[in-house]
């Protein structure tokens, strides 16, 4: 009986000394993860801005040509297009100041013999413009860049390009979204800091990420940063990497 009372105080002796050495070990551990955790004196957060704009101007090109065997037909050709265009133009509205018409492009083309190969007989010339207007009426230029195929209608080979709309006052809002990115950063920062039971500290450095603007609406984002021209109304993202300390 007795050396069976030995026995089980042995083990329970045995069971003792084990599980305070895990509850010991337990303790280091716990220690260990708070320590690393309030060793970290800063902290590094992303902060972005979002405004929506619309674009205040406008750029929209057109094209024109004329072929011909002779050279100088087709040039007369292409004036006799240029000043309908110019005048078709006018007519709508649109002033000098606001086109440009492009220096004149010559394409030579020649026949091919009966294996394909080119010769130097000349088969016809191709010459070709551009016009462009740019302007702060977007919604006549518009109108225009729907409408301009009309001219077909007149004899003028036409081809209307999408418009392009610009934003010209970026520079203007930048730095004020640039302000406002970094704000957001600090509110997220002293977020993060709080829940850690500590308090966010002075600002030590900031970078600022590209500029997305992008169709309003879209999720579109680049790695190099986006500058939609094929929509009127738009979104604007500043982004801006921010390192705080963080006081214990």
């Amino acid at each position: 009986m007795n050396e069976n009372k030995h026995k089980v105080l042995g083990n329970i002796i045995v069971a003792l000394v084990l599980a305070a050495g895990v509850i010991i070990s337990a303790v280091i551990g716990v220690n260990g993860i708070v320590k690393i955790k309030t060793d970290r004196t800063n902290i590094i957060v992303t902060g972005s801005a979002k405004q929506q704009i619309v674009s205040d101007l406008i750029v929209w090109t057109g094209y024109f040509h004329s072929q011909n065997k002779v050279l100088t037909d087709a040039y007369t050709d292409l004036e006799k297009s240029r000043e309908k265009v110019s005048k078709y133009l006018t007519s709508l509205g649109i002033t000098e100041d606001e086109v440009v018409f492009s220096s004149i492009s010559t394409n030579t083309y020649f026949y091919n013999d009966e294996y394909g190969n080119s010769t130097n007989e000349v088969d016809y010339y191709d010459l070709s413009q551009t016009v462009t207007i740019t302007s702060s009426d977007i919604d006549k230029v518009t109108d225009i860049s729907r409408s301009a195929t009309e001219l077909l209608n007149d004899g003028v080979q036409f081809q209307s390009y999408d418009p392009q709309y610009l934003y010209t006052k970026l520079a203007d809002i930048k730095v004020t979204m640039l302000a406002e990115a970094t704000k957001d950063a600090r509110k997220r920062a002293e977020m993060i800091a709080e829940n850690a039971g500590s308090k966010l500290g002075d600002l030590t450095y900031a970078d600022m990420g590209v500029m997305q603007i992008t169709p309003l609406y879209s999720n579109e984002i680049s790695d190099y940063g986006m500058s939609d021209t094929t929509s009127l109304e738009k979104e604007i993202t500043a982004v801006v990497h921010c390192t705080f300390t963080i006081k214990k």
